[in-house]
């Protein structure tokens, strides 16, 4: 079995919703079957028992490697505690050669699974032993080290609940929610509304303090201090006994409390120095921990935090009781489980001293030992939920608390014998104020409910209803997706929204290129919903980027499909028939928005029609002919179409009829232009489910210049000589019929001499490449055949042979020249035209050939 690519596929695929890793796998004849191979199920369920997918033993059908392969990835996720239950084999039509997929909710972990299942097969078949136990660990560390914290987690899960989509920016905790203009950015539980003057109040304890205090805020009184002999002299001014804590620390590092010795204070001091050379002393408050967490101007959520402690039995030692605490499932290392295991470090170590304790010590059966001083969940403490025992004023105190230091989200440290009554009442204050809060202790206290604290943040970022989505139209197909995109965006762009709009020539904001090349693809798209400048999204889906990598968004309010008609790349990447193409073309289809979104098909071509079938949303069809039976039915049901009716394109459906004259899209050149026609109604189609006005609809329309600035090699005319010059990025048998059919439409035409200029891609097929010129030989009076720069994967002169061979029947062509260089080409035929003729360039470097015509033309 051998593995020879392996992609991650990051958004909706053709396979799945899923995130998935998928690999094409070559299996010798003996791996097609592992009933070939003697032994190899037994082995590898030895290994691996609850690999428990390939059925039990004597099963019927033929399981190849490639399963067994991708059970065995699928199922270590599983094992490990990964949320995975997708995956799939596929045969090719070469034979041995399979396509796995099997979903991740982690990419490296995907991987590394991938990496393991093979590890775990190749031990089966050669009787060696694999190590299940190490694997599965290793599978869990890193899933630890790269999933989300609880805090975030629950954040982006409570986002997801409400349809708002999500993003992770790095591989910490910082996440984008909403796309362009409408995202919104979190770092764990701190925000983009976070400022970060707030946030330096709240690090600074003292400051905090000084700033609370003024607002009447209770707080214990104390001071910063310099050494361990001035923590002494504080605690001496303050009364003992007092609290040592560094001014800017977090997680409760190198706090000590209830500290009444000098011995006790100046090594708390020398502790709480290794965390921050600024040292705070402060009067000890007696009491319960609490922490209150605050979002917005509502007290969300309290808990009762208690220190790390051990409970005696008479036989085992403080250490073994620490152990035996530890193995409890739910302590961990770090944030990334609810309980956090407890620490025999030096502040445990000198709170035993205190008592008269070492971790060899046995306590007595029943006695509590304290392991440390302060309650935090990440020193190891336990959290009791007590949110519905807050007295209203006392959570009113903690909302003013966060106000006065400017947090929008606040977790709030008091120290009082009961949350039950007010603060002033008892005596208590409030000892910190955090930025960024943990949330895990809310989430999934020791003890009592959790609490929705991830939804109340989610709900004081965005307000009811608000999914932070921009308006995103996903357009595919074989022909017109370009212009179709580019008309999109420029009817979108008056009615007032900022667009951002990704081409195969470049990602545009606000008609201004920010990139170049071909930019169709899922990486460009993600850019383009990155951009705060962008109202709404206008993406060519390319099917390259969808096989690569999946979809760069995860739903779409317009998905387009222009055509599929012959195709175009077919035998690349597997995918070897039309059939084949439509299902990748489909896949923007089948992730419309449910219910809201719109999928706009061609009701003409056959394979984009049954397309409908898997649109989650609604359909409308588009087509010249409004009779055909798929537009003719869809009408019946009063739904929406798009059809041509003379010289006007007609929108009609759920009792709006509305006309545009073809007069007044110059695109179409007065409807001469058949595919403009059809881009024209795709776009209208389009805004118009977007809910773009119909004047703005009729403005754009009527405002879009063809030329090559606007739309670049997308039937761009130009005047040379007297003669009609066309250039056209027509790479595929129908587009270039397309053309052949708009140049017949075209005034005078039929009477020119007509010549074009063409090169065909090395990585079509040979008959895609000839009958290019097939269809050119029939319609145009000379030939001028020129090789580009990259012939893909072809010998030199091979695409020139095979343009040849499509010329042997021609019924038109006269002249064939070939030449080497597409400029040389153009020059070429440019030389021979004559006042009235007509000469079609199917140019290859669309900016660079542009360019050269244009100064062509302007030489005259």
């Amino acid at each position: 079995m051998q593995v020879s690519r392996i992609r991650a596929l990051r958004g909706p695929n053709l396979w799945s919703r899923h995130t998935a890793i998928e690999a094409i796998i070559y299996c010798a004849e003996d791996e097609r079957s592992i009933d070939s191979i003697p032994g190899f199920e037994t082995r590898l369920r030895e290994r691996f028992p609850e690999l428990a997918m390939l059925g039990p033993a004597g099963h019927d059908e033929a399981v190849s490697m490639a399963q067994a392969l991708e059970f065995a990835a699928l199922g270590l996720q599983a094992q490990a505690g990964c949320p995975v239950t997708f995956s799939r084999t596929a045969q090719t039509l070469e034979t041995g050669i399979y396509q796995v997929v099997v979903e991740y909710s982690e990419e490296a972990v995907g991987r590394l699974a991938f990496e393991l299942a093979q590890d775990l097969c190749k031990a089966a078949v050669e009787g060696k032993a694999f190590e299940l136990g190490q694997a599965l660990d290793r599978l869990r560390e890193l899933d630890e080290d790269l999933r989300l914290g609880p805090s975030t987690g629950a954040i982006v899960y409570a986002a997801t609940a409400r349809n708002i989509p999500y993003r992770r920016l790095t591989e910490g905790s910082m996440v984008q929610f909403g796309w362009g203009s409408r995202q919104r950015r979190i770092q764990a539980a701190e925000t983009d509304a976070t400022s970060a003057v707030a946030e330096s109040i709240a690090q600074d304890k003292e400051l905090s303090k000084i700033l609370l205090h003024a607002a009447g805020v209770p707080v214990p009184c104390g001071r910063p201090v310099l050494s361990a002999e001035d923590a002494w002299a504080a605690a001496c001014e303050i009364g003992c006994p007092v609290v040592v804590k560094p001014q800017d620390g977090n997680q409760g590092k190198g706090v000590a409390v209830n500290l009444g010795t000098r011995e006790q204070i100046e090594a708390a001091y020398a502790i709480a120095f290794e965390v921050s050379d600024e040292v705070l002393v402060e009067r000890f408050l007696p009491g319960h921990d609490y922490r209150l967490l605050v979002v917005g101007d509502k007290l969300i959520a309290a808990a009762r935090r208690d220190p790390p402690l051990v409970i005696g039995d008479g036989v085992h030692s403080i250490g073994q009781l620490v152990e035996r605490v530890n193995s409890d499932p739910r302590r961990g290392e770090g944030h990334a489980t609810s309980l956090t295991r407890i620490r025999l470090d030096d502040l445990a170590l000198a709170r035993l001293a205190n008592a008269g304790l070492a971790p060899e010590s046995v306590p007595a059966r029943g006695q509590r030992v304290v392991l440390r001083n302060n309650a935090n969940l990440s020193t190891g403490g336990t959290a009791t939920d007590v949110t519905a025992d807050v007295h209203p004023e006392f959570a009113a105190q903690a909302v003013a608390a966060a106000q006065t230091i400017g947090l929008d989200i606040a977790g709030v440290d008091v120290v009082c014998d009961s949350v039950l009554r007010p603060l002033e009442a008892q005596g208590g204050g409030i000892v910190e104020i955090n930025a960024a809060p943990g949330l895990r202790m809310h989430l999934q206290p020791s003890f009592g409910k959790g609490r929705p604290v991830g939804e109340a943040i989610v709900a004081n970022m965005f307000a009811p209803g608000d999914d932070a989505r921009i308006p995103l139209v996903a357009v595919a197909g074989t022909n017109g997706k370009t212009t179709t995109v580019r008309l999109v965006a420029h009817i979108i762009g008056q009615s007032g929204l900022r667009v951002g709009m990704t081409t195969t020539d470049g990602v545009y904001i606000q008609g201004r290129r920010i990139d170049t090349g071909d930019c169709s693809g899922p990486k460009s798209a993600k850019n383009v919903l990155l951009h705060p400048d962008v109202d709404a999204a206008v993406l060519e889906t390319a099917r390259g980027g969808v096989l690569r990598e999946g979809l760069g968004f995860d739903r779409c309010d317009v998905a387009v499909v222009t055509n599929i008609g012959l195709g175009d790349h077919l035998g690349l990447s597997y995918i070897s028939t039309v059939e084949d193409l439509s299902v990748v073309k489909r896949v923007i289809v089948q992730n419309v928005r449910p219910g809201t979104g719109v999928a706009v098909l061609n009701a003409a071509d056959p394979m984009v029609a049954r397309m409908a079938d898997s649109c989650p949303g609604s359909v409308t069809f588009f087509a010249a002919d409004r009779h055909h039976p798929v537009m003719a039915m869809h009408r019946a049901q009063r739904k929406r179409v798009v059809y041509r009716d003379g010289d006007s394109i007609v929108a009609s459906g759920g009792g709006v009829e509305h006309r545009i004259a073809l007069a007044d899209i110059p695109l179409t050149q007065h409807g001469a232009i058949g595919f403009q026609v059809e881009n024209a109604m795709a776009a209208t189609a389009t805004t118009w489910a977007l809910g773009v006005s119909w004047e703005a609809t009729h403005a754009g329309l009527r405002s879009f210049v063809n030329d090559a600035q606007n739309a670049p090699g997308r039937f761009n005319v130009f005047s040379y000589r007297g003669a009609t010059l066309i250039a056209d990025y027509g790479h595929n048998p129908d587009a270039i019929q397309a053309l052949v059919d708009a140049i017949d439409n075209l005034p005078s035409s039929v009477s020119s001499q007509r010549s074009v200029v063409i090169s065909g891609a090395g990585d079509r097929r040979d008959e895609d490449i000839r009958q290019q010129t097939e269809i050119l030989g029939h319609a145009f009076d000379r030939v001028v055949l020129y090789q580009d720069q990259c012939q893909r994967g072809r010998a030199d002169g091979e695409v020139l042979a095979l343009l040849q061979e499509g010329l042997k029947n021609a019924k038109r062509t006269t002249e064939i020249r070939e030449i080497r260089g597409e400029f040389l080409a153009i020059d070429t035929a440019l030389a021979e035209l004559q006042p009235g003729d007509l000469c079609l360039v199917l140019i290859d470097q669309i900016e660079e050939a542009l360019e050269h015509i244009g100064r062509r033309v302007a030489e005259g």
